[in-house]
């Protein structure tokens, strides 16, 4: 895109953004009495479709609505502790698209679990090296106990040892130590824990699955597949909870993805954005506020990428024209 086509697409999308602001001006809610109410969020399981949570964290915050509790399983629980820590977007971004599965995984030999110590240094480079009950905001981590066979919710106690017990998936991950039990991946038991959310204490639970076709069959008999399509049915079960607990679930449309890939985490960011930002109406409607736009917000994340495409491209520049 040339310069003058750039700059004059940028000045269209602003005068657009300008016109509908100022519609929504006209719209501003008038402060209610009464007890405000609790919002909880639940951010699902879903391996590395949870590029999608970083996209719809992103779209709440521009919208405008905050929670005051969060509860996450697996990737959820990752995703979680970013946003209950106050990591900005622009870092979350940042680290999404720098993310690479030798991140985490300490061994490439197949059929031999990892060992979560690259996972801990990754949580702990983010959210810090913390305490969960020292976040910003409360957070509740789902695992599984393999020791009792028990779902554990998780409000106290490093952070980073907690997470990466709730990602520790069968099969690659070994088992998390933590407080006398061996942590697993809190999808096999609650795959979105809303009614966590609930339990904390939120009036209003909003959560994000980001595998709503999960449970899909196979026609193979093979050991593998079969492992695979059991897993996925058990984790269908225990997902419908999350959809019966929660007042809104917002299913982003990540079936071009799978869960063990990279590709396409820029492309899970946006469709992510976009779910969530086309239930922001219905979710002010349950917060009895009135909605910002729709259009004005996507059309203010557009302007964003623009400048920073246009910033690149002059750094590159002036970078050619040192050599």
């Amino acid at each position: 895109m040339g310069f003058f086509n750039y700059f004059s697409k940028v000045n269209r999308l602003k005068r657009k953004e300008a016109k509908l602001q100022k519609k929504q001006s006209k719209l501003l809610p008038k402060p209610k009495a009464g007890k405000a109410l609790k919002v909880g969020l639940a951010l699902g399981g879903g391996g590395m479709l949870g590029f999608g949570h970083v996209g719809a964290i992103m779209a709440f915050r521009d919208s405008g609505i905050e929670f005051d509790y969060v509860a996450g399983t697996s990737v959820g629980a990752v995703i979680g502790a970013l946003y209950c820590n106050d990591v900005s977007n622009e870092i979350m971004e940042q680290a999404a698209e720098s993310f690479k599965i030798k991140d985490i995984l300490t061994t490439k030999i197949p059929l031999m679990p990892s060992k979560t110590e690259k996972l801990e240094a990754l949580i702990t480079k983010y959210a810090g090296d913390i305490n969960i009950e020292q976040l910003k905001k409360p957070l509740t981590i789902v695992a599984v106990d393999i020791i009792s066979g028990q779902e554990v919710r998780l409000t106290q106690g490093s952070l980073a040892k907690a997470v990466a017990g709730s990602c520790a998936f069968p099969g690659l991950f070994n088992p998390v130590e933590f407080n006398g039990m061996h942590l697993m991946d809190g999808s096999l038991q609650n795959t979105i824990p809303s009614d966590a959310a609930r339990r904390m204490g939120a009036d209003i639970v909003i959560a994000v699955d980001l595998n709503s076709n999960r449970g899909y069959g196979t026609t193979s008999t093979k050991y593998i597949e079969v492992i695979k399509v059991s897993l996925r049915i058990l984790m269908k079960a225990s997902a419908l909870k999350g959809y019966v607990e929660s007042d809104l679930c917002i299913t982003p449309d990540l079936t071009g993805f799978k869960h063990t890939k990279l590709k396409g985490s820029k492309d899970m960011i946006e469709i992510g954005y976009k779910a969530a930002i086309a239930a922001v109406p219905e979710i002010c409607k349950l917060l009895r506020r009135v909605a910002p736009d729709p259009d004005a917000l996507l059309i203010s994340r557009k302007i964003k990428q623009f400048d920073e495409a246009g910033k690149e491209a002059i750094e590159n520049i002036n970078t050619e024209e040192d050599y």
